[in-house]
């Protein structure tokens, strides 16, 4: 019988996991565990309002009294006894950190989500963006014309470029890819963006590695410099699984828990969901770990089912958006080289959408400014609907309509 659960990490995933125990009739024991003191709270809009100083926050309005969920917050968790069933963890600060805390578990959902990567000899002065306390520290030194250079041209990259400039801030971007975005979109994909540097005032130098850095200024590998007041590296992020050491619990070769389509771990009882774990897609036929907030949202729904004796398979089409220079960026689905790549509109002008498809049938597609394209596309992707490529490559033409199923 379930009669007391764990889970670790207060982001969305474990907030969304403990509320959906509830929704499914767990009424037992149930501890939220996060390192954060915070109470859990949305991330996509650190980069966005809360940078920009729109929100002040971005909590989550939930009454957990309401729902009996105990929070143990600022309390980072250390290491997981599958044999014993118990989750050791420490304060993170203050009293607290002398007072180590022995967690029993029936079920363990793993939620602990991913940690930005850091360049080697990255100085204490430069900036990552993953927390709360990320955007409030960044967004103080964002004042009109402060020279920011940002090292990444990803999601996070060009989302606190555009903040920067709308803040009145000089902003050079470096990559050292060729295109932005180069690994979420192929370069011919990813090279029409380039335009919208330009066209919003930011300096975008890609091909550009970082040797290094020195007191205001970032060193580039072919010896030259950018001056810089304010240092954003945001060049990706990894699980945040290192705690699971010695645990037992399968990781895979990207650090990431290894979990199978139900959502359980190696271990007996215990799940994982969002950032911090991957799971085998029957539908794209590889081994998926998505870093974005909708399966953040989604996965939860299947580990709390199957932590209750459920037993749902987990296989989603991948989703994720990004507001940047104006626009709204929306991807649906899964590419891989060797897809068809077909094109409505051009991507030169405003709104144009890029499919792809593995024979006839999409796999995924990108739209810029257009939420009809992504909300049709991503239903046809869902339903391996074979498509017309004439009427799928023709803007005019909706793409349900498209659809020969």
């Amino acid at each position: 019988m379930v009669r007391r659960i764990v889970v670790v990490g207060a982001g969305t995933a474990g907030m969304q996991t403990v509320l959906a125990l509830r929704r499914g009739g767990y009424q037992g024991e149930l501890r939220l565990v996060g390192a954060e003191p915070r109470e859990p709270y949305d991330r996509p809009p650190l980069s966005k309002d809360v940078l920009l100083g729109a929100v002040e926050h971005s909590r989550f309005e939930v009454d957990y009294a309401e729902f009996g969920v105990e929070l143990l917050l600022g309390r980072r968790a250390l290491a997981v006894d599958p044999a014993r069933r118990t989750v050791r963890t420490l304060g993170a600060e203050g009293p607290a950190a002398a007072a180590g805390l022995e967690l029993e578990y029936d079920r363990l959902v793993l939620a602990t989500g991913a940690r930005p990567v850091a360049l080697p000899g990255q100085p204490a002065s430069a900036h990552l963006l993953r927390t709360h306390d990320d955007a409030v520290a960044l967004r103080a030194e964002l004042r009109p014309g402060a020279r920011v250079v940002i090292v990444g041209a990803g999601w996070i990259g060009a989302e606190a470029a555009t903040v920067a400039r709308q803040l009145g801030c000089e902003v050079t971007v470096v990559e050292a890819a060729g295109t932005p975005l180069p690994g979420a979109l192929p370069p011919e994909v990813g090279e029409p963006m380039r335009a919208w540097y330009q066209q919003a005032g930011v300096e975008l130098r890609t091909g550009a590695g970082v040797s290094g850095f020195a007191p205001g200024a970032v060193l580039l590998a072919d010896g030259g410099e950018l001056a810089a007041d304010v240092v954003l590296v945001g060049i990706g992020a990894r699980p945040d699984t290192g705690w699971l050491a010695g645990s037992g619990i399968a990781l895979d070769e990207r650090g990431a828990v290894a979990a199978d389509d139900r959502l359980r771990t190696s271990a007996d009882g215990v799940f994982a969901v969002g950032d911090c774990v991957s799971f085998p897609s029957a539908r794209y036929r590889t081994r998926l770990t998505v870093h974005h907030w909708d399966n953040a949202m989604r996965g939860p729904e299947v580990a709390a089912a199957n932590a209750l004796g459920g037993d749902e398979v987990y296989d989603p089409v991948p989703y994720f958006w990004s507001e940047q220079f104006g626009r709204m960026v929306q991807y649906a689905g899964q590419h891989r080289p060797g897809d068809e790549l077909l094109w409505r509109g051009d991507p030169g002008e405003p709104g144009w959408s890029a499919l792809w498809l593995r024979g006839e049938v999409p796999v995924a597609l990108l739209a810029v400014d257009r939420p009809r394209d992504l909300a049709q596309g991503r239903r046809l992707v869902e339903r391996a609907v074979p498509v017309d490529r004439a009427r799928a490559a023709d803007p005019a033409v909706p793409l349900k309509a498209a659809g020969n199923g």
